[in-house]
């Protein structure tokens, strides 16, 4: 075991200053995760110290933050990878709530915005709505979204336009409108065409950087451009 420094950036709104910065020296295991030193900086230092964390195994999404300058989860981040002097932050450009826990609540709406959910007012057929291994492995890896908000947050275009879609709301998109039993593609298209919406997408390929899922972003949010395209829809 070795110390490792943790530089945590504090937000309290009840404190002047309401921001600061705030030090820990933790004794870790090459193995634990940065989720194991923020939980023992909680439990044996600073009870104070706030952050979001649930399921611990890449699943939830809950522990995204800003952990050396880029967007990660906690849970996923082993200290052998890391340096001596960890610095975290709330996930960019999202409000504050308290310390490392930001308000997702515009996020979700967002994602709320483009329908996700699958529509088919077609006769049910006996059992379930089948589709061929190739229709399901278009949607595959959209599937694998946990909306942990990494992606969104690490968006240049989202840092100068909030009310941008983002990455996730338009991957969530992409999840639905090439799904071969969805039968609303067409209005889920209307729903991210707009000045906000699909086409302020600069592929900068940001999102993929950051993604804990490895989802190329970037090149289903293309696939969405040239399917309006070739529509003729513009945004």
């Amino acid at each position: 075991m070795k110390y490792h420094l943790f530089r945590i950036k504090r937000y309290d709104p009840d404190r002047s200053p309401s921001v600061w910065w705030d030090d820990f020296k933790v004794k870790m295991e090459p193995t634990d995760r940065v989720l194991d030193g923020l939980i023992r900086i909680k439990d044996t230092i600073d009870g104070s110290l706030t952050f979001r964390r649930s399921c611990a195994h890449g699943i939830c999404g809950s522990c995204a933050m800003k952990i050396n300058g880029k967007n990660r989860l906690a849970c996923q981040s082993i200290i052998k990878n890391m340096p001596d002097r960890i610095v975290i932050e709330p996930l960019q450009r999202l409000p504050v709530i308290k310390d490392l826990v930001v308000d997702m609540e515009g996020f979700f709406e967002k994602n709320d915005l483009v329908m996700p959910y699958l529509i088919n007012d077609e006769p049910p057929p006996e059992r379930e709505r089948l589709q061929s291994p190739e229709e399901q492995h278009r949607i595959l890896e959209s599937i694998t979204c946990i909306m942990c908000g990494s992606c969104t947050s690490s968006c240049p275009v989202f840092w100068s336009d909030k009310k941008y879609l983002g990455p996730s709301a338009l991957l969530k998109a992409y999840r639905f409108i090439f799904d071969s039993r969805d039968r609303a593609q067409d209005e889920r298209l209307k729903r991210i065409l707009h000045s906000h919406g699909l086409f302020r997408c600069h592929s900068i390929f940001n999102c993929v950087e950051v993604c804990p899922k490895e989802i190329d972003i970037t090149s289903h949010i293309a696939r969405l451009k040239r399917l309006a395209l070739k529509k003729g829809l513009k945004g």
